[in-house]
């Protein structure tokens, strides 16, 4: 592992500067199946070129994971992007760099949502609102000049991330084991969290008690006793299905599809 150390190559102030515009390109090829995936690997390729040089296996290893499900704030990914850049540069483990990533952008996106979607442009939205609303052309040219501000701090995002990446080696080096264990607890929380808001299964049947009771199994029963099992569930059947099973994604979606459609038109969901 020292040996591959020495061989990765490092990467210049210019090429941090690219990673951050590139990071313009994060959500353009969005879709359900890994989320931000395909425009943050993207951005992240020529970063990834530069540090591997002549070596393809790992270039080919680093993409890969690359492409694994990802959905962060769009103005805080700069900041991850150059950590994992540093990481990278740095021969860190595969599975080092893999759980740092998967653990810290649910809690990037919170924070970079609460600063850009709940934070700036609402305060800036309502005070340039106001100056157009008197016919004064600050209103929208300032709102202008705050949102252009905002896709140009992507560069500087992308070096503060690259600039902590590479002070925390050290400590990485120090602390691997622990690093990583942490990584893959924090890791799995975030994705605990995300079978919860993304993957949503209402059951609406009821059951009839009475002649004027009836029980809702979802409201009375699921919610009370087993909240969020049926997503829960549902995940780990379909996580089943593609590693054990070798189920494509494409499939997998369809099914769900299929599915939906079939239990809603039955009147169970």
């Amino acid at each position: 592992m020292v040996s591959e150390k020495k061989e990765r190559n490092k990467l210049s102030k210019k090429d941090i500067t690219k990673l951050g515009l590139l990071s313009l390109f994060n959500q353009s090829g969005m879709n359900y199946q890994r989320m931000q995936a395909d425009g943050w690997t993207f951005a992240m390729i020529p970063s990834l070129k530069k540090v591997y040089g002549d070596d393809k296996k790992g270039l080919i290893e680093a993409v890969k994971a690359n492409l694994q499900f990802i959905n962060t704030n769009n103005y805080a990914a700069p900041l991850l992007m150059g950590l994992e850049a540093s990481l990278e540069e740095n021969g860190e483990e595969r599975s080092t760099i893999d759980g740092l990533r998967v653990a810290l952008f649910g809690p990037i996106a919170g924070i970079g949502d609460a600063i850009t979607w709940y934070t700036i442009l609402p305060i800036v939205a309502g005070v340039t609102a106001s100056f157009a609303k008197q016919g004064s052309i600050l209103g929208p040219l300032v709102f202008f000049i705050v949102y252009v501000a905002m896709f140009l701090a992507r560069i500087p995002i992308a070096h503060l991330g690259y600039s902590a990446g590479t002070r925390a080696i050290s400590k990485i080096h120090e602390n691997s084991a622990i690093v990583a264990h942490a990584a893959s607890v924090l890791g799995c929380t975030v994705i605990g969290g995300l079978i919860a808001t993304y993957v949503q299964i209402n059951v609406v049947t009821k059951i009839q008690v009475t002649s004027s009771h009836t029980i809702s199994i979802q409201k009375e029963f699921l919610d009370n006793i087993f909240p969020n099992i049926l997503p829960l569930g549902y995940t780990f059947l379909l996580y089943w299905l593609l590693k054990k099973k070798n189920v494509s994604p494409v499939t997998l979606i369809i099914l769900t599809f299929l599915l939906a459609i079939l239990f809603s038109w039955m009147g169970v969901l």
